[in-house]
């Protein structure tokens, strides 16, 4: 008789891949620049440490929220005791308006709509149990975030099938390869409820363009599936070109009293803007007034505290600290990003020109034994392992090319980052050395068969030529 269910035993939660066992190794051997400073450094993990002190700050100037208290009087036990499902008002509409402004209020939400979640982990999980059946398909855009194999597929038993994206065009979504991607889940026999993307993307770094988003919804339109758009990184965008939100794109197609409007959903989450994922705040935004009802009891499994509630209702509703943190977390990580990337630069390293996010998309096929995913991994390994840098390699995001890297920049100090490059580009100079050297000595050795060829044949007799 089997003594654990299935789902417990199955191999199917992702935790092999090479994303997960990077962290694996960086747990053995943290650095820290002074109890373990030749520990691995953790440049695999996307958390945003720039703009701490401004949160702090806020809490130290607003000790009510930060203690549980109401115009001075302690709201403790209120908070203590169990609260609905549905979330606190105040939150819900404090959390809406802080979306709406990182949109520039192109585009408002209605706090209805919303559903709260534990993290956007638990939003995108709810979202497949939503909208699909256990071996029904979801297409997503390669290189994706490897952490959606698990939470999209391990519990929902929902498939995943690659829409296959190239470095040809900076990895942007096509028509042709939206269609073949449909075609292959046709051809596993696969029926497919809809797409899911990242915008701006992980691990790309990158926006998408209206017209990228403009051919998603002629797509779900034509195939009658939904659009999942999870915009988690909505708030990190630093550069041109700006942020274009799904509900934007729907806005100005008035799509508002069509059918394709209650089949797009967004994700969100308060981990990557704020830099809060120890909070676990996500959010479902849906238009579908099913798909939220049933979201909002599924949230039963994971809901956000009520103190967690009452205090960043408290934060956001200052409107005059939240419009200051999105411009200044912006500029800090611009100035981050292009520390990094001069930093690989000096290292002979490019990457992905990007505008958003806490990563680059890093190319490092020229350092590849060989063009294969096999020389990626042994290039990963020497990266983990002799360099002490944790760092993502597309494969564990199905980029369909070896050699590409996802780098973190905004989960360190600037001096860490640096310690980071400096170890890089040692490595690198190392590599490009020993390949010199290796080249040199198969020269000599060429020139050296060459005399000895030229020397044998002048000796020999005329008749023997």
């Amino acid at each position: 008789m089997r003594l654990l269910s299935r789902k417990a035993t199955c191999n199917a939660h992702g935790q092999d891949s090479s994303y997960f066992l990077g962290w694996q190794e960086y747990e053995k051997n943290p650095y820290h620049e002074i109890k373990n400073p030749t520990g691995i450094i953790q440049m695999g993990l996307a958390e945003n440490q720039l703009s701490f002190d401004l949160l702090e700050s806020w809490l130290a100037n607003n000790p009510d929220a930060a203690g549980f208290k109401k115009d001075g009087e302690s709201i403790f036990r209120e908070l203590a005791l169990f609260q609905d499902y549905h979330g606190l008002p105040d939150f819900k509409n404090a959390l809406v308006d802080f979306m709406a402004e990182i949109r520039e209020n192109r585009v408002t939400f209605d706090q209805n709509k919303i559903v709260l979640t534990a993290g956007a982990t638990s939003a995108n999980e709810t979202l497949m149990f939503c909208l699909a059946e256990s071996g029904e398909a979801f297409l997503l855009p390669t290189p994706y975030y490897p952490g959606f194999d698990r939470d999209l597929k391990w519990r929902t038993g929902v498939e995943i099938v690659p829409i296959q994206c190239t470095s040809s065009n900076d990895f942007q979504i096509t028509a042709p390869a939206l269609e073949e991607a449909y075609l292959e889940a046709q051809k596993r026999n696969l029926r497919v409820k809809g797409v899911l993307v990242t915008n701006p993307s992980n691990p790309l770094g990158t926006t998408m363009s209206r017209s990228e988003l403009n051919l998603l919804v002629n797509f779900i339109t034509a195939k009658g599936i939904h659009l999942i758009s999870d915009e988690i990184y909505s708030g990190t965008v630093f550069s041109s070109p700006g942020f274009v939100s799904i509900m934007e794109v729907l806005k100005d197609r008035k799509c508002e009293n069509t059918e394709v409007w209650k089949r797009v959903h967004i994700v969100y989450s308060l981990s990557k803007d704020l830099g809060l994922p120890g909070f676990r705040v996500g959010a479902i935004y849906s238009n579908d007034e099913l798909v939220a009802s049933a979201a909002t009891k599924m949230s039963s499994f994971g809901l956000v505290s009520s103190q967690t509630q009452y205090l960043l209702s408290a934060l956001l509703s200052d409107s005059k600290f939240t419009k200051n943190y999105i411009s200044e977390n912006q500029r800090r990580l611009k100035q981050r990003q292009n520390f990094l990337v001069k930093g690989l630069k000096k290292a002979g390293i490019i990457c992905l020109k990007s505008n958003a996010g806490l990563f680059c998309w890093v190319n490092m096929k020229h350092l590849l034994g060989s063009n294969t995913f096999e020389a990626e991994m042994e290039l990963w390994k020497k990266i983990v392992y002799d360099v002490k840098l944790n760092i993502s390699p597309g494969s564990s995001c199905h980029c369909t090319e070896p050699g590409w890297f996802r780098v973190c920049f905004a989960n360190m100090s600037e001096e860490t980052l640096n310690l980071a490059m400096a170890r890089l580009k040692s490595f690198v100079d190392s590599m490009t050395m020993t390949s010199s050297h290796q080249m040199l000595k198969n020269s000599r050795k060429r020139s050296l068969t060459k005399w000895v060829f030229r020397l044998s044949f002048h000796d020999r007799e005329p008749e023997e030529r």
